[in-house]
């Protein structure tokens, strides 16, 4: 379907800058740069024109990239080296990413000791997608085990009080964050593919999927404010202080093309997608600044001062979430509005990110479009929000222009 936005010459520009972009920038970029021969993994602490700045290892960031090399060797060409990279990665998280009670690091240095071990599980969800598409792109079935028994491990965690410390003293104030269904519901479709049909693991997916999608609505989707909480109380409760007030425009939205791309999964499921579209409204309200363009890092849900001093900054993977769920929403519904928002995004970001003398990426601009560091990539940012953009968009193009 095409709208007075989306024209067949449009259709033909956005996918091949999503396709030329993660093929003839992102990836050039980081590989086989960022490949650690002598020690295994990936070092993405970059300059602008990639060189190195630092050799200490996120361990989420070798899972992610990891991820990424053999879902394009899956979905886009078998290149030996994308499948022989990402089994680089996953040697080293398998040498280097655990501690001795099965939870793992955060940073470890460049031979792979460790460094930082936090409270969090994304580490653990990132070697999960990690094992899993290696498991499916190379047919090893046990790295598809492996990827599965992590993530029960993981639900174990999550299900299983004092393994993981609490943010805050939840004797205090207990609160349940966004970011861990969000990151459960992704993880459990990515394991899921790579399972067998029929099998308890794809069952346990699809429920588990289910269980944090219900609890993403329950608990952090309020219709009388028109937003999604970041943090909330144990069953919901709105708390007034600034971490209960703060919006991540760009986290709500990420979930919010998960869910979207769940409805996709069971056949178009509109109560799904309806959940998916209205988190997109309300976020996209929130979070698009009506005087710069992009979208901004925090707000608060009742207009006031926001605690964090980067709030007002234009960082960049909430620019790329709110391009795949503008696009993902055109494409589900056909509403021009849809078409209209990614536009707006798409061309605010691409017109300020990306760097035409040495590719990929800015990470961070000033609220007005400015940019604030020339760095490429750190302990936060790799090859993952960019290279994923551009190839879930560059897919979407194609079923777009074939006239899905």
């Amino acid at each position: 379907m095409t709208t007075s936005l989306m024209t067949p010459e449009r259709i033909d520009h956005l996918l091949a800058t999503y396709r030329d972009g993660l093929l003839q920038s992102t990836m050039p970029f980081w590989f086989p740069r960022a490949v650690d021969e002598q020690h295994g993994g990936f070092m993405f602490s970059r300059d602008r024109d990639g060189s190195l700045l630092d050799t200490d290892k996120a361990i989420w960031l070798q899972g992610r990239a990891s991820w990424l090399l053999a879902t394009l060797y899956r979905e886009v060409e078998p290149r030996p080296e994308w499948l022989q990279w990402s089994r680089h990665g996953i040697e080293f998280l398998r040498r280097h990413g655990f501690d001795a009670d099965g939870r793992m690091f955060f940073l470890v240095d460049r031979e792979g000791r460790p460094l930082r071990k936090r409270r969090y599980i994304f580490s653990e969800t990132f070697a999960i997608a990690a094992l899993a598409a290696y498991g499916r792109a190379a047919g090893d079935t046990a790295a598809t085990a492996e990827a599965l028994a992590l993530y029960q491990r993981v639900l174990g965690h999550l299900s299983t009080p004092g393994v993981l410390e609490p943010k805050w003293n939840a004797q205090v104030r207990p609160m349940r964050g966004l970011a861990v269904p969000m990151i459960m519901i992704v993880t459990g479709q990515i394991l899921r593919v790579a399972l067998d049909i029929g099998t308890p693991g794809r069952a346990l997916c699809d429920q588990t999927i289910t269980r944090y999608i219900a609890e993403i609505s329950r608990c952090h989707m309020k219709p009388e404010l028109r937003a999604v909480l970041e943090t909330v109380g144990p069953n919901g409760e709105l708390l007034d202080h600034f971490d209960g007030r703060m919006l991540n425009p760009g986290h709500a939205i990420e979930a919010a093309w998960f869910i979207m791309q769940e409805s996709r999964c069971r056949g178009n499921d509109p109560e799904l997608l309806q959940i998916g579209l209205t988190i997109l409204d309300w976020m996209w309200e929130r979070g698009w600044d009506k005087e710069y363009g992009g979208i901004t890092y925090f707000v608060d849900v009742m207009g006031l001062p926001v605690q964090e001093y980067w709030h007002d900054m234009k960082f960049w993977w909430p620019q790329n979430e709110a391009i795949i769920a503008t696009l993902m929403a055109f494409h589900l519904t056909g509403e021009e509005k849809y078409a209209r928002w990614h536009q707006m995004i798409h061309d605010w970001t691409y017109a300020r990110f990306p760097d035409p003398v040495h590719g990929e990426w800015f990470g961070y601009l000033h609220r007005d479009g400015r940019l604030s560091s020339s760095i490429k990539g750190n302990t936060y940012k790799g090859a993952f929000h960019i290279p994923r953009m551009e190839l879930v968009c560059w897919k979407l193009m194609e079923e777009i222009k074939r006239g899905r």
